[in-house]
C-alpha cells in the first residue's frame, strides 16, 4: 500500500521508508512450503509459537516471549483470518509499480531475515530509481527487542529525512557517586544457604534504601550485594555511606563503601563517566565497615564537621593518575 500510494500521489508523499518488505510474495515460499505453513497456523495460532518461529526465532526459548506473543496472536485475529490474510499477501506482486516511484526512498532489510529473504529487499531497492539501501545485521524479522538495532534504524530514517543525525542528548552534571559492597558476600551466601542469604539481602537492601531516602540519594542500580547511587551534595553522601556501614552491622554483615565527586553523564536510568570508575576503584580500597573517599570529596566537605584519616596516595587500577584517599572517621 505504501509503494502504491507513493507512486500514485507523489505530491502527497515526502518520502518512502520500507523495512523488511517485498514487492512480490510468490518467492517467499514454494507451494508445498506454503501449505505446510497454513497447517502450522491452523495448529499453533494462539500459542505464540508460530510468530516466534517465523518472525522472532531468537526468542523461541524465552517463556516470557512465548506468553507475550501468544496473547498478541489471540488478540489480533483468528487462525482462519490469519490464513486468509496470508493467502491474499501471497498474491501480491507490485514489481511493475517500483520504477514509477519518484519520491526519495529508503529500504532497510536484515541480512538474515527469518521471514522475508534479504534478496526481496535488494530487489525493491534495485528497481526504485535512486533508492537508498541499508542492510542491517541479524535474523529476527521483528527488530524491536534489540535496542542497538532500533536506535540505528531511527538514526538511518532521521538522516535520510533530514540530512543529518541528532547528537544523543547527554546531560552532564556534577554528582557524588557512591558504591557500597558487602564484604565476603560469596562466603556468607555459601554458609547461610540460598533462602537465608536472600532474606538477609532483602534486609540489607531495605536498610540501604531507607538511608538513601533519608540523605536524598538517587539509587542508580542494585549490584546484587551492593548499590550504586548518586548525590547532589557530597556531605550527605558521606553521611549516608557511613550510616549504612553502621546500620547493617547488627545484621551480621560488613559493608565497605567508596565515594568520588565529579562530572557524570546521565543516560536514562544509568550514569557514566570517569567519575563513576574512580568511585568504584575507591570503594575497592575500603576495608570491612569502612567508608573511603577521594581527596575531591574531602576537599568539598571542608567545614561540614566530617573527620577523616589520611590513607595516602594510591595508584588505582585503570586510572592514569594516582588518587589521594581518606577514610571517614566521624560522620555526624
Amino acid at each position: 500500500m505504501s509503494v502504491l500510494f507513493a507512486a500514485t500521489y507523489p505530491q502527497r508523499a515526502q518520502a518512502l521508508v520500507l523495512y523488511g518488505s517485498y514487492a512480490r510474495a510468490t518467492h517467499l515460499l514454494s507451494e508445498d512450503q506454503f501449505n505446510k505453513e497454513m497447517d502450522l497456523i491452523d495448529r499453533l495460532w494462539g500459542t505464540g509459537e508460530y510468530t516466534l518461529g517465523r518472525y522472532f526465532p531468537s526468542g523461541v526459548s524465552q517463556e516470557a516471549a512465548r506468553i507475550a506473543f501468544a496473547r498478541r496472536e489471540r488478540q489480533s485475529a483468528s487462525p482462519s483470518a490469519v490464513m486468509a490474510i496470508r493467502r491474499m499477501n501471497r498474491e501480491i506482486d507490485a514489481r511493475h509499480v517500483l520504477p514509477a516511484i519518484q519520491v526519495p526512498t529508503l529500504v532497510m532489510h536484515r541480512v538474515g531475515d527469518s521471514a522475508i529473504s534479504v534478496e526481496l529487499g535488494r530487489e525493491i531497492a534495485a528497481n526504485i530509481p535512486g533508492a537508498k539501501y541499508v542492510e542491517l545485521p541479524g535474523a529476527d524479522h521483528i527488530p524491536f527487542f534489540e535496542r542497538d538495532l532500533t536506535d540505528r534504524m531511527v538514526d538511518e530514517v532521521e538522516e535520510f529525512l533530514t540530512g543529518s543525525r541528532s547528537e544523543p542528548d547527554v546531560d552532564r552534571v556534577l554528582a557524588t557517586v557512591m558504591f557500597t559492597d558487602i564484604v565476603d558476600s560469596t562466603r556468607r551466601a555459601a554458609a547461610l544457604g540460598d533462602r537465608q542469604w536472600r532474606a538477609l539481602l532483602d534486609r540489607h537492601d531495605d536498610t540501604v534504601r531507607q538511608q538513601l531516602a533519608r540523605f536524598r540519594g538517587q539509587e542508580v542500580k542494585n549490584l546484587g550485594d551492593g548499590f550504586m547511587a548518586t548525590f547532589d551534595g557530597p556531605a550527605r553522601a558521606v553521611r549516608c555511606a557511613a550510616s549504612i556501614c553502621e546500620l547493617v552491622r547488627p545484621l551480621g554483615i560488613a559493608v565497605r563503601s567508596g565515594l568520588h565527586t565529579g562530572e557524570v553523564e546521565l543516560k536514562r536510568d544509568d550514569v557514566a563517566g570517569i567519575a563513576v570508575h574512580i568511585a568504584a576503584r575507591v570503594a575497592a580500597e575500603a576495608e570491612a565497615g569502612e567508608t573511603v573517599v577521594s581527596n575531591t570529596v574531602r576537599d568539598l566537605v571542608a567545614g561540614s564537621g566530617l573527620r577523616f584519616q589520611d590513607r595516602g596516595v594510591h595508584a588505582l587500577k585503570g586510572l592514569p593518575e594516582e588518587v589521594h584517599l581518606y577514610s571517614v572517621l566521624e560522620a555526624r
